[in-house]
């Protein structure tokens, strides 16, 4: 046998071994039924909010500024006190019942995003921090080419809200695994400096294993300023991000 498949076996192994021992010690948590009407309803009120401001915006969008917007806005309704609560419980509750290990990265759930700390990418509808973000996406572009383009940048605590509950909806109410696929509000580096990389024209396949098949990602691999935040058998308990790029 071949030392460098026999050391890919025996790491395969590791892993699975090591998947299987975590789902042991956290079992599938899910949505309970008494949730899952204010569940919606959150949901209903973040996509009617984000209708409003326009997807760029919501990039950035404060919870204060969420509260105020629905507020204002009739055919969208102020968030009730139980919706709050509920917002709440995500933002706080400590993710490690799911099996995720990772920092936080937000202690506030009112944390704000000041726009003159943010420059937008035209042509993405998202954002980046000034400085040692921008200046690494630059810096990606020159190098891989035109084909590298940026999938997402800064995400604000609602934003991250809204595409964490969106997940668990995609679970079909299995908290568990969406929290190890898309990480709560509150300990997203998306909100600290981290942005996702992608191939120009893969839309969704971005956001899967596949890209580490791509040119671009093998390219990438090459520079040795760019680290992955979520590599294979990560410690946070995140699955494997070959797209996600490492800033802080």
């Amino acid at each position: 046998m071949k030392r460098r498949y026999f050391l890919g076996l025996m790491g395969a192994t590791l892993v699975g071994s090591l998947a299987q021992a975590d789902e042991l010690k956290h079992p599938d948590i899910w949505l309970k039924d008494e949730q899952k009407v204010i569940f919606d309803s959150v949901m209903k009120k973040l996509d009617m909010v984000e209708r409003t401001v326009g997807y760029a915006n919501f990039n950035l969008i404060s919870f204060d500024e969420t509260l105020k917007i629905a507020k204002n806005y009739p055919k969208i309704g102020a968030f009730t006190p139980a919706e709050i609560a509920y917002i709440e419980e995500i933002f706080y509750t400590d993710p490690i019942i799911y099996g995720f290990y990772g920092k936080r990265t937000v202690e506030d759930l009112s944390h704000s995003i000041p726009e003159k700390d943010v420059i937008k990418i035209d042509g993405t509808g998202h954002y980046v921090y000034r400085e040692t973000s921008q200046e690494l996406l630059t810096r990606l572009m020159k190098d891989i080419g035109p084909t590298l383009i940026l999938t997402s940048g800064v995400r604000s605590v609602m934003k991250q809200l809204s595409l964490h509950m969106e997940k668990i909806k995609n679970e079909n109410g299995n908290i568990t695994i969406a929290t190890r696929s898309l990480v709560p509000p509150g300990f997203s580096y998306h909100s600290v400096g981290d942005f996702d990389v992608g191939k120009r024209g893969w839309g969704r396949q971005n956001f899967t294993a596949n890209f580490a098949r791509t040119e671009e990602f093998w390219n990438l691999q090459k520079l040795s300023y760019v680290s992955t935040r979520y590599t294979i058998g990560n410690g946070d308990g995140v699955r494997y991000e070959p797209w996600h790029v490492k800033i802080v």
